[in-house]
C-alpha cells in the first residue's frame, strides 16, 4: 500500500488539494481533523468543551467512523449519524484544536487512522500524520501558506455560505490556532526531516493542486 501523508497549518487547504489529488490518483482521501471535529462536536454539545477530564470520560460513550459517498466524499459519522456538515464552524474548529491537545484523544483515533492506511492507498491530511500517525509514509508533504493568505481564503468561504464574519476576525482565529498547535506538548504541529515543503501561498487551488500530484508522483 502507498501512505501520503499531507500536514500542515489550519486553512491551508490541505483537505481540499489533498481530496482532488486523492481523486486523480485513485487513492482513498482521510481527512483526520474531521475526526478531532467530531470529538469537538460532541463536547460541544455537552458543554464539556473545557473540561478535559469529562471529554476523556466521554470517549467511552462515542463511536467514530468514516464512510464514502458514491462520488468518493468522505462522511464522517458520530454514533451512526453523519455530522459532516456540522463540523465546518470556526467554533468547531477552535474546539478540535483543543481536544486534539489531549493524549486520550489522540490514542482513541490513532487505531482507526492506521487501519485504513495499511489496507488502502491513502492520502492522509492532518496535524501529525508524518510524525506520528503514518511516521513511515512513502511520502510526506508539509502543506502550508502566509496566515493572511490562509485567513483570506478562509474568510471568502465563510461569506459564500452566508456567515457574518470579519476577516479581522478570521485572521486571529488562524493565528491563535496556529499558536495551539505548534505549542501542544502531544503531538505539535511540526514538519519532519523527509517533509517536502510545499508553499501554496501564491498558486491558485489548481495550481496548487497539481503541485502536489506532482510530488506524490515523483515519491511513489
Amino acid at each position: 500500500m502507498i501512505n501520503v501523508a499531507i500536514d500542515g497549518p489550519a486553512g491551508a487547504g490541505k483537505s481540499t488539494i489533498a481530496r482532488a489529488a486523492a481523486e486523480k490518483l485513485g487513492f482513498i482521501y482521510v481527512d483526520t481533523g474531521a475526526l478531532y471535529r467530531t470529538v469537538a462536536l460532541y463536547a460541544l454539545k455537552n458543554n464539556i468543551l473545557d473540561d478535559k477530564d469529562k471529554i476523556v470520560s466521554m470517549l467511552n460513550d462515542i463511536e467514530v467512523n468514516l464512510g464514502f459517498a458514491d462520488d468518493g466524499a468522505q462522511c464522517v459519522y458520530l454514533n451512526g449519524e453523519d455530522v459532516s456538515p456540522l463540523i465546518r464552524t470556526p467554533q468547531i474548529s477552535m474546539g478540535a484544536s483543543k481536544v486534539s491537545a489531549i493524549p486520550q484523544v489522540r490514542e482513541f483515533l490513532l487505531d482507526l487512522q492506521r487501519s485504513i492506511a495499511k489496507s488502502n492507498n491513502v492520502i492522509m491530511d492532518g496535524r501529525d500524520i508524518g510524525t506520528v500517525v503514518l511516521p513511515d509514509a512513502d511520502c510526506k508533504i508539509f502543506l502550508f501558506a502566509s496566515p493572511e493568505c490562509r485567513a483570506r481564503r478562509r474568510y471568502k468561504e465563510l461569506v459564500e455560505k452566508g456567515e457574518s464574519v470579519t476577516f479581522e476576525e478570521i485572521l486571529d482565529d488562524v493565528s491563535k490556532r496556529d499558536y495551539q498547535d505548534t505549542h501542544r506538548e502531544i503531538a505539535p504541529l511540526r514538519p519532519t526531516d523527509e517533509s517536502i515543503m510545499a508553499d501554496t501561498s501564491e498558486l491558485t487551488l489548481e495550481q496548487s493542486i497539481e503541485f502536489i500530484v506532482n510530488i506524490i508522483k515523483e515519491n511513489m
